[in-house]
């Protein structure tokens, strides 16, 4: 079975942690020189995007040497026939369903309807890099990482729980260096409190759990996943959303993903991958 090729994660995870902090922490100072002026922007903007090529491109480099695995990651970035409507309908749609579902039980705790206006623009920026750009782009690149090479090197020898929980404890760790990236999203979130910081935290563990309930349920879709965490982050943004309903749309996720691992049992509890 191809996925036993899949046997570093140390070097795989070591590399990623490595590369992208050094770019991103090298962003972050550059990113507080002041005065700040064109090409400082510029130079963040490029260290931020490196950062988020590393994983895909650690994952290539493993990849790309054994034959096996370069078909096996070919099949399940193009491969979506064997892959039922309904796991592509929920990586379209469930994200965007639950941000809206968040924001109308907001209504009950005196929040706006103002919420369900379209936002017009992201709010945030690194250096050059708009918010969009970088909304869109960090799927395609994140997820040709994490779900050609990192999730499948976990889940050798572990069950999913674990996996999930395990990579969603590092994928906010992952993250931590972009909250001194003056204008990113991390480094504006960390500014409106601690409660919304810890939500950021906890609302990866629910994600991950969703997504990889909806990855492997569909044949180890790459392209799936892209789907879903692609949906994530335009729905996080494209309405103009009060933080409380983030709150809650947390709690949702983290109801459904505790539901569908009380559910489904030996598909999170199975050591090993036999699916």
């Amino acid at each position: 079975m191809a996925i036993e090729k899949y046997r570093h994660p140390v070097r795989f995870y070591g590399l990623v942690t490595l590369t992208t902090w050094t770019f991103w922490f090298a962003a972050a100072y550059l990113s507080r020189i002041t005065p700040a002026n064109q090409l400082l922007a510029e130079i963040v903007g490029i260290l931020s995007l490196l950062g988020l090529l590393c994983p895909a491109l650690i994952a290539f480099g493993l990849i790309w040497p054994n034959s096996e695995l370069r078909n096996d990651v070919q099949r399940r970035i193009i491969g979506i026939r064997s892959v039922q409507s309904g796991y592509l309908f929920l990586a379209c749609f469930l994200m965007i369903f639950s941000i809206l579902l968040a924001q109308a039980i907001s209504l009950l705790f005196g929040h706006s309807l103002n919420q369900f206006h379209l936002s017009g623009k992201a709010s945030f920026s690194s250096g050059i890099i708009s918010g969009w750009f970088a909304l869109i782009f960090a799927p395609f690149m994140e997820e040709l990482g994490w779900h050609s090479y990192g999730t499948d090197c976990l889940r050798r020898s572990m069950n999913l729980l674990q996996v999930c929980l395990l990579f969603g404890f590092y994928w906010a760790l992952w993250h931590m260096p972009l909250g001194l990236v003056k204008g990113s999203y991390q480094s504006n979130l960390a500014a409106t409190g601690i409660l919304y910081s810890l939500n950021y935290v906890f609302s990866f563990i629910a994600y991950v759990i969703l997504v990889n309930w909806l990855y492997y349920k569909a044949h180890r879709s790459i392209l799936v996943a892209i789907v879903f965490h692609l949906t994530a982050n335009i729905s996080a943004e494209i309405f103009a959303t009060h933080p409380d309903s983030k709150v809650i749309q947390t709690i949702l996720l983290l109801i459904l993903a505790a539901i569908l691992v009380i559910r489904d049992r030996d598909f999170f509890f199975k050591r090993g991958y036999g699916l």
